[in-house]
């Protein structure tokens, strides 16, 4: 089906009616807690997550808007996965935003907005839909690093933001351009024919491969192209930062997929060897790094450069011989990986949001001091991720770690082996700043006893540490769900 086919993007279209609905409903909204305006939009995301659950079960790849989009399983899982971590948000931020003056209607829309970006770039199946999509979600999430306009702090993060966010769009887009003119078409279909071939330039194949791929690992914040990856999510809001920190690395991992994996998979021999490189420098500088840090928001986002680099190692195994086994299961790995790290880092700075109060933002390490003594609940639920981001049973980082540090071996590669060996010594590094928080929580004493604020999101973190720890327990569903959206999307 390569029609424009509307009922293909459908979720898309009722997202974008919602946001524009929302917008105009909050005009009219006294209320300060914006109460109509956040059902409203818990509402629409909820409506939104329904229709892609109902298409995850088709299965089957559908070329819509003459082929500029395709709805596949992973589409599909990707989208959910990330609709789902704007509701999480949104509900941690609830209180956190009403006490700094940020719960307005600007928040709901633009992160309506950013998430239709996401959805867009994730169903992307040509340069200008993929670009689009990037666009919409780009400005989104700048707008809403400066939604406190009277911060400093804020306003700073968004400006290094939007520059160098513009610097990433214009590798990608450069690298694009030259694709276009090393295969003469934006569709990436077509560009794997025209690669398939041999016949086409391959200088300007290779300058467009190298510019690409260095547009995706600015996306992804991934070394060395991080510098602004601490620095905003230090300045922005942490309501923002979550926004930042979460669904987009979704979208991250969908573009890479689409672009290197089903546009240009016969150049794979060149762009794995950029991403080895690129996953190994990651996992080194962002633990290390990670280890000097005393704000948890900035630990945070230096262990979050770690953990998309070994996200990363997943999309090093190769087709061999024909056989696509092995990297299937990298790419599967991969999507498990990614899923599991957003779900954590919700919980994480969910937690930071919690423990937040008006005047008071519980960003230091030092914050966290006694925290068992004042919350054995909130404690026990902060340990759980940290052990999760640690890759320590039986919580579901464990098993993420270990199904691409498999997809590696079972290649029976050298180097792959290698590899691995060394990703397992920078995990045991990163584990170091991991258990100091779990050490500062529950042995140090508690430098402050204010209460800590009750309210939904305690609810919604209980829950976020308990699907983590079950999922940890019993991984082969979300694990076999992920595999099987791959391949039918790679045979689509």
């Amino acid at each position: 089906m390569t029609d424009l086919n509307w009922c293909a993007v459908t979720p898309e279209i009722v997202l974008l009616g919602m946001a524009c609905l929302v917008s105009l409903v909050d005009l009219f909204v006294t209320c300060p807690k914006r109460t109509t305006t956040y059902l409203l939009t818990l509402a629409s995301l909820a409506v939104v997550a329904g229709l892609h659950l109902t298409a995850l079960d088709n299965g089957a790849s559908v070329y819509a808007m003459q082929k500029m989009v395709v709805t596949d399983a992973m589409g599909h899982l990707l989208a959910l996965c990330a609709t789902l971590a704007v509701m999480g948000s949104l509900v941690y931020a609830q209180t956190y935003a009403a006490a700094r003056e940020m719960l307005k209607g600007e928040l709901f829309t633009l992160s309506m907005f950013a998430l239709l970006g996401i959805s867009i770039m994730i169903i992307g199946n040509n340069f200008l839909s993929i670009y689009l999509g990037l666009e919409l979600m780009s400005l989104s999430l700048y707008a809403l690093v400066a939604v406190r306009r009277d911060n400093v702090q804020a306003t700073e993060a968004a400006m290094k933001y939007f520059v160098l966010g513009a610097l990433a769009s214009g590798f990608l887009l450069y690298g694009m351009s030259m694709m276009y003119g090393a295969t003469g078409s934006l569709d990436l279909g077509e560009v794997y024919k025209a690669t398939l071939t041999g016949q086409i330039n391959k200088q300007v194949l290779a300058f467009g491969l190298v510019f690409i791929v260095a547009g995706l690992a600015f996306k992804l914040g991934v070394v060395p192209f991080h510098m602004w990856v601490p620095d905003v999510y230090q300045g922005a809001p942490t309501a923002v930062t979550l926004m930042v920190a979460g669904a987009p690395k979704l979208a991250a991992f969908a573009i890479t997929v689409r672009l290197l994996v089903e546009g240009l998979i016969n150049t794979a021999t060149d762009w794995q060897q950029m991403l080895m490189i690129l996953a190994v420098l990651s996992m080194a500088i962002g633990n290390l790094a990670a280890i000097a840090q005393t704000n948890l928001k900035r630990m945070l986002a230096y262990s979050g450069i770690a953990q998309l680099g070994f996200m990363l190692l997943g999309f090093v195994p190769s087709i061999v011989a024909g056989n696509t086994v092995s990297a299937g299961n990298g790419y599967g790995s991969s999507l498990f990986y990614v899923l599991t790290y957003v779900l954590t880092t919700m919980g994480t700075f969910g937690l930071i949001m919690v423990l937040s109060r008006p005047g008071f933002e519980s960003e230091q390490i030092s914050d966290l001091a006694g925290l068992n003594k004042r919350s054995p609940m909130l404690a026990g639920v902060m340990a759980v991720f940290m052990f999760s981001l640690a890759g320590i049973p039986p919580t579901v980082g464990f098993y993420a770690k270990l199904a691409v540090l498999q997809a590696l071996i079972t290649t029976n590669s050298p180097l792959l082996l290698q590899i691995s060996i060394v990703a397992v010594l920078l995990s045991l590094v990163g584990a170091f700043y991991y258990l100091r928080i779990v050490k500062v929580m529950y042995f140090d004493e508690p430098a402050d006893n204010a209460p800590v604020a009750q309210g939904g999101a305690r609810v919604l973190l209980s829950v976020n540490a308990i699907v983590v720890l079950a999922l940890g327990i019993l991984p082969s569903g979300l694990m076999t769900l992920c595999a099987k959206a791959i391949t039918q999307s790679l045979a689509g």
